[in-house]
């Protein structure tokens, strides 16, 4: 039996990634030191790690994450922004995935949010956890579309699958009672059985007023805010610090 049955053999079992180490193994001299039982591991170490990978990328796309490039070892700690760095690095452990826990993110605008919870988004789909990326406005609108066609059950069954919601912008847009009541139906399906990600330029003293409806508000607050993290992101605009263009008071002082 020859080098190419075996690789086609591989090709119809879709063992990609035993294939790819079998090619290696072939054309790498260095293997023929190793035992057969070293060499056949190798063969499904390597497509394990293929499968892991291939689930890595399904998980991304599946999450609507736009940064697939965030990540939790490039958050920014100035001084100024007075991030916890030790929740930080608690949060990164996905424990609050695990334990069922929720996390909220404050700041102003350009303060950093987005990326952060996109990061942690991100690290939880390396850890394999099935994550979905949204904003509130756009998730309620979506709500409305359904009740209005009839699949809003559809709806809710979609964001009951997610082991980590993300919902992005929170306050960002008028909340009406109905509103309210939607976004509590979707928190109220995960309510310890998974976990919830909200990013938000209000802090939460704000929230009972701005959710407009006493009784959900209420509601609200006592199943999410009560078992959730607290990261508050301050100083300035990150996307002013990090811009490329110089600004025009920089031009001044150097005339």
């Amino acid at each position: 039996m020859n080098n190419t049955t075996i690789i086609q053999k591989l090709s119809e079992l879709n063992y990609n990634g035993a294939k790819a180490a079998y090619i290696r193994q072939s054309e790498d001299i260095h293997y023929q030191n190793l035992s057969f039982n070293e060499r056949f591991y190798n063969l499904l170490e390597s497509q394990e790690i293929y499968l892991a990978n291939q689930k890595i990328s399904m998980l991304q796309k599946l999450s609507k994450i736009k940064d697939k490039q965030a990540s939790i070892a490039n958050i920014d700690y100035l001084p100024k922004r007075k991030i916890n760095k030790q929740l930080i690095i608690e949060l990164a452990s996905m424990n609050f995935i695990k334990s069922y826990q929720n996390v909220i993110v404050s700041g102003c605008t350009g303060s950093g949010k987005t990326y952060c919870i996109q990061a942690l988004g991100n690290r939880a789909i390396e850890n394999g956890y099935k994550t979905y990326y949204i904003r509130v406005p756009t998730l309620l609108e979506e709500i409305k579309i359904a009740r209005a066609t009839g699949t809003y059950i559809n709806i809710l069954k979609k964001y009951q699958r997610f082991q980590l919601l993300i919902l992005d912008d929170f306050g960002i847009s008028q909340m009406s009672s109905d509103d309210a009541i939607n976004l509590l139906e979707i928190l109220e399906d995960r309510v310890q059985i998974s976990s919830t990600i909200i990013a938000s330029q209000l802090p939460v003293s704000s929230w009972y007023e701005y959710l407009n409806n006493n009784t959900v508000a209420d509601a609200i607050l006592d199943r999410l805010v009560h078992s959730s993290h607290r990261l508050e992101l301050q100083g300035g605009s990150m996307r002013r610090i990090k811009s490329t263009i110089k600004k025009f008071d920089e031009e001044i002082d150097e005339i």
